[in-house]
């Protein structure tokens, strides 16, 4: 799941080599913390946080199988 969020972000952004994903687990909850260079946080945010609200629901989609609550959290 890292992965993926790794892969849609680095499409999204104009410095792949500085996006990095950290996960964080707690009981049933699983968190991506995804942070990208500064330049880049508009573009993974998007207008009016559509780009991130569809990261959001195309990892949980993904996590259904996983039996876990899943979000991701944008650092900027």
């Amino acid at each position: 799941m890292e992965e993926l969020v790794s892969i849609i972000a680095k499409a999204l952004v104009d410095h792949p080599d500085d996006v990095a994903v950290r996960t964080i687990e707690k009981d049933r909850l699983v968190v991506y913390e995804l942070t990208v260079h500064p330049d880049d946080v508009g573009k993974v945010i998007g207008k009016q946080g559509r780009i991130a609200k569809s990261l959001r629901t195309v990892v949980t989609s993904a996590a259904v199988k996983m039996d876990k609550r899943v979000t991701v959290d944008i650092i900027s």
